[in-house]
């Protein structure tokens, strides 16, 4: 099942991180919507998740082979993921677990969960961003970042601590985001999810969304006036590095709502109030994010490495300073403009670039 609605967040997903990453690498500069990219994408890969098994199942796909491609393609991200640290970040970031090794990793536990009932589903994800702020304090999240950004020696033991708690994206707590993208699309899409009232559909996740933001709200307004062991061990403010508990209930709730508001506008509109144009354009980047993800961070990230390296400096000596804020946005929107032209040439018909050998590979 594809719906506009989701091609749509996942479309916003991108274009948020492409601005975000070539204001910050280029320029220092951090949009104020920079939070929300990942948060975003990470809530549609247990949606996409969910959607693509059912309709796996409904084609007639067996058990064992709808695992069996599952798996492939978690570990094919996961590979992804790797690659892409050593191409593009080189070979010292191998270890910083970024959004690519979490999705993959992701993508297996969804399998797991999908076989598990409903309610020890949403435990593991509320256990999940409980459990965070926990594991964090016992590893000392502080020591593994320098001048904003994550370090870890290539020891077994570091590179564990990272994946599960310290990294990028580690597995607590954003797999709770994952797991909590596919229980809204399990209650959400009467078309997969047979037993939902269609009239509710929406209407659930739309409750809960507001609830999450509201309870993100007040744990910030409250946060000052806590035990210090709360406030400072369990909360943190509106930070995405670390992923603290008011943001992860924040980011999943307007996650949620949009996608709730989305659904109802416009996948279950007769004639959405969005121009066909403008959708094709949004099915095309969200059907090529994986591709387009990878491209940006090449595209903006070796010429700087180049460069550096050129003139006899290490390879990171531009990153951050290389030109005013203004040229670095001028040069995200001319990247986005050309992605948006090379789509509409290749057509809607099928998935290229990395998505195409994920389904050749792996279904």
């Amino acid at each position: 099942m594809r719906l506009a609605s989701i091609d749509i967040l996942r479309t916003v997903a991108i274009v948020v991180m492409v601005f975000t990453h070539f204001g910050e690498n280029l320029a220092n500069y951090t949009p104020p919507v920079a939070g929300f990219g990942a948060p975003l994408f990470i809530f549609l890969s247990g949606v996409s998740f969910f959607l693509w098994s059912e309709a796996r199942l409904a084609r007639g796909a067996t058990e064992t082979e709808l695992t069996k491609a599952s798996v492939r393609r978690g570990l094919f991200v996961f590979g992804v993921g790797f690659a892409f640290n050593l191409v593009v970040w080189l070979p010292e970031d191998l270890f910083n677990w970024d959004v690519l090794t979490f999705i993959g990793s992701a993508l297996l536990v969804l399998e797991l969960a999908r076989r598990l009932p409903a309610p020890i589903r949403l435990l593991v994800a509320v256990m999940a961003a409980l459990v965070a702020p926990i594991l964090r304090s016992m590893a000392d999240y502080p020591a593994y970042w320098e001048a904003g950004y994550f370090e870890c020696d290539p020891t077994l033991s570091e590179a564990l601590v990272g994946y599960l708690a310290t990294g990028y994206f580690p597995i607590f707590p954003w797999i709770a985001l994952s797991l909590a993208g596919y229980e809204t699309a399990a209650r959400m899409f009467p078309c997969a999810a047979a037993h939902t009232d269609p009239a509710e559909a929406p209407a659930r996740p739309g409750r809960i969304a507001v609830v999450l933001v509201a309870a993100s709200i007040g744990l910030l307004v409250a946060r000052p006036l806590l035990p210090a062991p709360i406030s400072l061990g369990m909360l943190g403010g509106w930070t995405m590095f670390p992923p603290t508990t008011e943001y992860v209930l924040g980011t999943l709730g307007m996650a949620m709502g949009l996608l709730a508001i989305l659904h109802r506008t416009i996948d279950r509109a007769a004639h959405p109030p969005i121009p066909t144009a403008m959708l094709r354009l949004a099915k095309a980047f969200s059907r090529h994010s994986l591709s387009i993800y990878v491209l940006h961070h090449l595209v903006h990230l070796w010429p700087l490495w180049i460069a550096a390296v050129a003139q006899g400096d290490e390879p990171t000596a531009y990153w951050r300073e290389a030109m005013p804020t203004w040229l670095s946005l001028t040069l995200a929107a001319g990247f986005l403009a050309l992605c948006a032209v090379v789509l509409a040439r290749l057509g809607s018909k099928q998935a290229w670039g990395l998505e195409r050998c994920m389904r050749w590979l792996c279904d």
